[in-house]
């Protein structure tokens, strides 16, 4: 449990580096995009060589698919949810980073418009990074032993870390203070800390065919994500090239998979 927790803070650290980075340096939107497609290309290893081998090998393979499109439709669920709230406020279009409107500072919105709209922002935010953290705590807790939870911190973190940076610029231009964006990323860096270490316990003691269920379900929530914000993103900003950025970091889990 104690491992769960620091790799839970390690993987969660990549956001308020992120905050951090996107506050103070202006980073190109290319570099973003292409750091962007790396940890995808590295999680694209982590959910398929690692998480739904160990649920096929952990149960059968019926509940490793239903677990697999069960994660799937949850994410695509609370994200269209969350789509629509976000867009409660004048100043935004969905709840991405890049859904502020031209000149929103200036966009006069209610408070309740900034509450609802904002906490659907934060909460999507979590989404996207709980499936990836409680993969983590899943990962050390498999009969494969930490090695699984060691190559999905790195894709984990190589993932987090330009989203808390292109959100923060997002959060800037809509008008959000400095306060409130470091607030509310502190609240999401506990938030996934805490889905690590709740993956690890939900998965001891479990049956085999129920931690197959488990491990696949986390692999279903990340390629979910996956489709619907990071290959997208990273293609919109960063062009073609990124599928270079990608294969790279496919290329690098996969050796690090086979040295393990």
């Amino acid at each position: 449990m104690q491992t769960a927790l620091i790799m839970g803070l390690i993987a969660s650290s990549a956001f308020p580096i992120g905050v951090a980075i996107g506050l103070i340096l202006p980073i190109p939107r290319r570099v973003l995009a292409g750091i962007i497609a790396f940890g995808a290309g590295v999680l694209v290893v982590a959910l398929t060589s690692e998480l739904m081998s160990e649920a096929v090998e952990q149960g059968y393979i019926g509940w490793a698919v239903a677990g697999l499109m069960t994660g799937s439709l949850v994410y695509i669920a609370i994200d269209q949810a969350l789509e629509r709230a976000a867009e409660k406020s004048p100043r935004r279009e969905g709840r991405d980073e890049d859904d502020v409107k031209e000149g929103a500072q200036d966009i006069p919105e209610t408070q309740e418009q900034a509450t609802i709209s904002g906490m659907a922002v934060l909460v999507g935010t979590v989404l996207d990074g709980v499936p990836e953290n409680a993969a983590i705590g899943i990962g050390l807790a498999a009969e494969t032993g930490p090695g699984l939870g060691y190559v999905l911190l790195g894709a984990v973190f190589l993932s987090n870390l330009p989203g808390a940076i292109a959100s923060t610029v997002g959060m800037q231009k809509e008008g959000r203070s400095t306060a409130y964006i470091i607030i509310a990323w502190s609240l999401v860096a506990l938030a996934c800390t805490g889905s690590c270490v709740l993956g690890y316990a939900l998965l001891s003691g479990l049956s085999p065919a129920a931690q197959g269920f488990i491990l696949a379900l986390a692999a279903g929530g990340i390629l979910a994500m996956l489709a619907d914000t990071m290959f997208p993103e990273a293609f919109k900003t960063g062009g073609p090239w990124v599928a270079l950025a990608a294969t790279l970091g496919f290329a690098a889990a996969f050796l690090l998979t086979e040295l393990s």
